[in-house]
């Protein structure tokens, strides 16, 4: 039976609860191992009594499972399980978890052996904390998964994602259905072979990439405490969820979870779970190989509450100790090492070679053996694990019911500046007509660096947009991209600080952008560079694209132009590689309107993130004919003086380089030459153009044509076409004054007109 047939059902209430009398507040436990109030701080156990009903439909099932039970005997120490009836109601919810682990397990084998693909081993190790986390732990609504005050649950070791869509799927999202299973890895299918936060509702973000997740959930858990801090009042909490987030070996091992772990233990995010899998392999071989530091003390070191749970196949409770402990804990962020066995189960069972793969028959049958489930169809679900996950979705709804009912009393208690703004955050963060504050900038103006431009957009724009928030990788100032009139982002000084000081860490500003990003409460991010270090960030970007996460990317000193630091810091072949990822959108601005036009087109699509990339040199603050409207074409002709012929030569420019094409273009037309000058500030925009647009922009009358670019030629010749040129950097850059470094690669007004002649004479 479908899960969406069942729900709709009525059943008998499963579990009876006795509020404790030291707490008023306890009015939603809801389980006989989890008993937290997730409101209350600390938390508490409450008094709780299975219901007769739900002990009679669980009591044949969980007889036939444990009819020999000498694994299982702190289970049910004193009784025998002929004598279920009379086992207390915390032991009977110990069978009864243990059941449900045991479906969970069984699900992740038959997805695995049906679609002869995906990753078993980590998914069946942890089937354990998988269901808890769904079971007792978690706050959330499978009928309106993007309800802003659920809990966020992040798994960055992404090819475990069969636990994540099994308990998606028991806990009664639309998302994941039982046809989905059985349609692991095929094309088109929910259930892609790591989760995509575009594809199956309940993902929050999309992973894979070892350690991406770990950032991300520091993102989502600065997010609440920077919100919280900003719209909690004494007498209301609009704000309070907390994050978990798997990781693994290979987690563990990449730099950038390192970066993220840091920073969250330097900014005290004590709403931050991260739970290790400690299963001691990687795809090659044990992780003895490569890896023995105590991951522990690295995380005591870097400010967390680290705990470690060693017996969580024998004994599900530790768990729940420790996330007691996470959830007592006021003042870090919590790591939990949980000590499991990769491929729990199976014959592979402890060994790399259960990462991934499917079963022999004879290791199936034997699963199936031990879990007494020989005469169970494959993605067979026991009825009641249905029920039981329910307990837990139903109080989501009933949380979801009481968060709206605070925020309507918010409203009406506070309905200026704070209820307004969260108002705008919860519709997307762009408040109306807030593009209007962008600067125009005229003829006169003085000449700045389009960082210089960049500055003064940011400055206007936070004033606009609430959700407005960002910072550099300590290079705030080099970048411009300080908010002056915001504090620092700082726990407990200042979280609701707009300004994030990322330290020297590229890789995990990008990966905690995106957290921020996908929290869904309207913040827009931004980070900041210098070009060349978007490297160190790429496959976080690339993340951002994929996950439909609108980071703005900041990267000033944009090209050889930055001059003195020379070849190591002077980017060359960055754009070309970043104009190359998917839905990305790379901004190259040649002037402040071009610069506040490439803030509008990025702010705007708040689901696709933007490269702005900015020169350290100064430039005109408007070159005539430039156009921050214009900028959302991608390019746009910004001179011409073939009236209605068509020109002989175009020169196309970005960047700085416009005002070069512009200079040389008055030379050649001093000589009574026929010229065009077109700035293609961003080529997807321009890409995406109708035909006819890009027809009169580039006539394909018109092949003389010169692209000036002081970057990589690739990708170039799309626009020039086969008789055209580029000037361009094809080798490393070179340290000097920047107008000496240009000179030296041939970025003139002179050496531009000089191509431009020697084409027109071919």
């Amino acid at each position: 039976m479908a899960i969406s047939s069942l729900l709709l059902k009525s059943y008998f209430p499963l579990i009876c609860t006795k509020p404790s009398l030291n707490n008023k507040n306890n009015t939603h436990s809801n389980s006989s191992i989890l008993h937290i109030s997730l409101r209350t701080n600390p938390p508490h156990r409450a008094t709780t009594r299975l219901s007769n009903t739900h002990r009679l439909s669980w009591q044949n099932e969980l007889k036939n499972a444990f009819q020999q039970p000498p694994s299982n005997q702190n289970l049910i120490e004193n009784y025998s399980i002929d004598q279920i009836d009379k086992i207390d109601d915390e032991s009977f919810q110990k069978l009864v978890d243990k059941k449900c682990v045991d479906n969970v397990r069984m699900l992740i084998v038959d997805a695995v052996q049906n679609a002869k693909a995906g990753h078993p081993g980590m998914a069946m190790g942890m089937a354990e904390v998988g269901y808890y986390l769904y079971r007792h732990a978690m706050r959330y609504n499978p009928r309106n998964p993007k309800w802003f005050n659920r809990d966020r649950f992040v798994l960055s070791a992404g090819h475990g994602c069969l636990l994540q869509y099994v308990c998606l799927h028991l806990a009664g999202f639309e998302s994941v259905q039982i046809e989905d299973l059985k349609n692991l890895c095929k094309l088109g299918s929910r259930t892609p072979g790591h989760p995509e936060n575009t594809v199956t509702d309940g993902i929050e973000v999309t992973t894979g990439p070892l350690g991406q997740g770990v950032a991300n959930a520091v993102g989502l858990a600065l997010a609440e405490a920077h919100l919280a801090a900003r719209f909690n009042k004494p007498d209301c909490e609009l704000v309070d969820h907390r994050v978990y987030c798997i990781m693994g070996d290979g987690c563990a091992m990449e730099g950038i979870s390192h970066e993220a772990a840091s920073l969250a233990g330097h900014w005290k995010l004590n709403k931050l779970t991260l739970i290790y899998d400690d299963n001691c392999n990687t795809i090659d071989g044990p992780t003895s190989l490569t890896f023995s530091e105590d991951i522990s003390a690295r995380f005591r070191a870097l400010g967390w509450n680290a705990i470690t749970v060693d017996n969580i196949h024998d004994n599900m409770g530790s768990i729940e100790d420790a996330l007691l402990s996470a959830l007592n804990e006021t003042r870090k962020p919590t790591f939990i090492r949980v000590k499991t066995l990769i491929g729990r189960l199976s014959k592979k069972e402890g060994t790399f070679k259960s990462h991934h793969g499917t079963f022999g028959e004879d290791d199936l049958e034997e699963m199936k053996r031990k879990l007494k489930w020989e005469n169970q169809e494959p993605f067979h679900v026991i009825p009641m694990v249905y029920r039981e996950m329910q307990i837990q979705s139903d109080q989501g709804q009933k949380l979801e019911r009481e968060w709206f009912s605070k925020l309507d009393y918010y409203k009406s208690k506070y309905p200026h500046q704070e209820a307004a703004e969260f108002e705008v955050l919860l519709n997307g963060g762009l408040p109306s007509n807030w593009e209007s504050c962008l600067p125009k900038w005229s003829m006169s103006d003085s000449v700045d660096a389009t960082r210089g431009y960049s500055e003064k957009c940011l400055t206007e724009l936070a004033k606009v947009l609430p959700g407005l928030i960002g910072g550099s990788a300590d290079l705030a100032s080099s970048n411009k991209v300080y908010l002056h009139d915001y504090q620092d982002f700082s726990v407990p000084h200042s979280p609701s600080g707009r300004n994030i000081r990322f330290g020297v860490r590229e890789h995990a500003m990008a990966g905690i952008s995106n957290g921020i990003a996908l929290h869904g409460s309207g913040l827009i991010p931004f980070a900041a560079t210098f070009l060349t270090f978007s490297d160190y960030m790429k496959n976080s970007i690339r993340l951002s694209a994929l996950s439909h996460a609108g980071v703005l990317y900041i990267m000033t000193h944009d090209s050889i132009g930055l001059g003195e630091d020379g070849p190591t810091h002077q980017p060359v072949e960055q754009l070309a590689g970043l104009r190359a990822v998917p839905r990305l959108l790379v901004f190259r601005p040649a002037d402040g309107n071009e610069t506040a036009g490439a803030y509008k087109v990025a702010i705007r699509n708040r689901e696709v993130p933007s490269v702005i990339a900015l020169s350290r040199q100064k430039v005109a603050a408007n070159l005539e004919g430039t156009s921050a409207n214009e900028v959302e074409r991608g390019g746009y002709i910004v001179s011409d003086n073939s009236g209605r012929n068509m020109p002989e030569i175009i020169l196309i420019g970005t960047g700085t380089e416009l005002c070069l094409c512009e200079g040389s273009a008055k030379m050649l037309r001093e000589e009574g030459r026929k010229v065009r000058v077109v700035s293609l500030v961003c080529w997807r925009l321009f890409d995406r153009q109708p035909v006819e647009y890009k027809e009169q922009v580039f006539p394909q009358g018109v092949a003389k044509r010169i692209g000036v670019e002081a970057g990589s030629p690739l990708g170039w010749r799309e626009y020039v076409g086969g008789e055209g040129l580029v000037i361009g950097v094809e080798e490393f850059g070179a340290s000097g004054a920047y107008l000496d470094t240009f000179k030296k690669f041939g970025f003139t007004e002179e050496n531009v007109t000089n191509v431009a002649k020697s084409l027109l004479e071919k």
